[in-house]
């Protein structure tokens, strides 16, 4: 068949991990190991977010982890207001994840972004025991 009459098939999202060198810049992982880094890596989905996009909502049920690979998040909660602003090397959504509660705060993209989330699975398996040894 002529190239002019193939009809397209939908595209649909394909997972695109995030790199080990984008993980090692986030304080939270920088001190792993390499191997440790590319487990991680490999349950990291990377995804880009519009300005005005929110991530998580204050409330919402947890279901993944988030650390912010470029662009600008504000944190805001809605007794409390605007908390704070987050940068490349920043993560949220672990306490939701940890304490197996309804989001503690909103984040949404103050400018074009991207992050890297995994599910409570890999978050329970990888992550979770960085933060018990806080």
């Amino acid at each position: 068949m002529p190239r002019a009459f193939r009809t397209r098939r939908p595209t649909t999202p394909r997972f695109v991990p995030a790199t080990i060198h984008e993980l090692s810049r986030v304080g939270l992982l920088s001190s792993l190991p390499g191997e440790t880094l590319g487990k991680i890596a490999a349950k990291m989905q990377r995804e880009d977010v519009p300005p005005g996009k929110q991530v998580v909502g204050e409330g919402d049920h947890a279901e993944r982890f988030y650390v912010v690979l470029s662009g600008l998040f504000a944190v805001s909660q809605s007794d409390l207001g605007p908390r704070r602003v987050l940068r490349p090397g920043d993560y949220f959504g672990e306490v939701a994840l940890a304490m197996n509660i309804p989001r503690t705060a909103s984040v949404r993209a103050l400018t074009p972004a991207v992050v890297a989330s995994c599910d409570r699975a890999a978050f329970d398996e990888l992550l979770r025991p960085l933060f018990a040894e806080d």
